[in-house]
């Protein structure tokens, strides 16, 4: 019977023939069972080792009559190989075991073979590998020498070993993956801990640093703190050095007692203009009583009265001393005076 055939036009009538032959089967085992009342004693004698998978316990247990309406149910809800342990092929191998000779039973075995042929193929196509077992199982039963069942069986193991190899590629590729992105976040992790490492470090040294340079700044400001007392320190002795050799000089200088003392002559531009002004000078007196030396320290203004402040003094006339004494003197210059 061709595959193609049975899948298109016979599909449809399958179930009512099916119905039809078990009909004719009943009639037929009616008689067999008053004339041959031991075959049924046989059959149920068969030992439970026996039984095929392929049939489930429960119905390989049922009797023919409950078999046939079993059967004819399931054609009529077009159950005719599936669900396990309600479906026809189950049935009718059920019956055959206990009717091996029924014509009818192996008649209706035979159309419904190639449904479950079809069956096995579509669950092997989406890899149901298990209910393509158990169809194959059926089918095997039915005919053991049927010329589909090597290729199914390899089309399972084959399959089964796809199946098995694209699982553990996916297991591997999962694994992977995981092992990735564990070796990713080990990574992060290290990264974030070696920022956060340098981070600190850099914190740690620009603590160092600010504090290294508030050190410098604090010793530098103390060092120039100690120069500057230093400083006034040093100031302070000269200037109290200074006051004492000019109060020892005082004291060891003789005593200056003026003789003559012309007051200077008062510019005449300076005059006119009102202008007043002093001046401060050094002059040296010999031991004569005369001036001998004289030099302006201090004028304001400046270069106004200077000449005449000098010529003033450098005639200036003291009483003989024991030796020179330098001294100073200011002279004022007042047009009012």
């Amino acid at each position: 019977m061709s595959y193609v055939t049975i899948h298109g036009k016979a599909r449809l009538l399958a179930p009512a023939l099916l119905l039809a032959t078990l009909a004719a089967c009943s009639g037929k085992d009616q008689p067999a069972a008053a004339t041959s009342p031991a075959a049924p004693a046989a059959s149920t004698a068969t030992p439970a080792a026996a039984v095929e998978p392929a049939v489930s316990a429960k119905v390989q247990s049922m009797g023919t009559e409950q078999l046939r309406d079993s059967a004819s149910a399931a054609l009529r809800d077009n159950r005719m190989y599936a669900p396990a342990g309600d479906n026809a092929m189950e049935y009718y191998l059920a019956l055959r075991d206990k009717l091996p000779d029924d014509a009818a039973v192996k008649s209706a075995l035979t159309d419904l073979q190639p449904y479950t042929l079809i069956a096995a193929e579509q669950s092997l196509a989406r890899e149901d590998f298990a209910e393509t077992q158990r169809l194959v199982a059926l089918i095997e039963k039915v005919d053991d020498s049927a010329p589909a069942l090597p290729r199914l069986k390899q089309g399972i193991t084959s399959g089964m070993q796809v199946a098995v190899k694209r699982t553990q590629d996916e297991t591997d590729k999962i694994k992977k993956e995981t092992e990735n992105r564990a070796k990713q976040l080990v990574e992060q992790q290290r990264l974030a801990q070696q920022q956060a490492t340098e981070a600190a470090a850099a914190k740690q040294i620009a603590t160092q640093q600010e504090a290294a340079r508030q050190e410098s700044e604090r010793q530098e400001a103390e060092r120039q703190a100690v120069a500057r007392r230093e400083a006034e320190q040093r100031a302070q002795q000269q200037a109290a050095q200074q006051a004492s050799a000019r109060q020892a000089a005082a004291a060891a200088a003789p005593t200056l007692r003026a003789v003559s003392t012309p007051a200077p002559r008062y510019p005449a531009e300076a005059l006119r203009s009102g202008t007043a002004g002093e001046v401060l000078v050094e002059i040296t007196v010999g031991t004569d009583g005369s001036v001998t030396n004289a030099r302006v320290l201090r004028a304001n203004p400046a270069r106004v009265f200077d000449r005449e402040a000098l010529n003033a003094v450098k005639r200036w006339k003291f009483e003989p001393v024991s030796s020179e004494v330098t001294t100073r003197r200011t002279l004022a210059f007042a047009p009012n005076s």
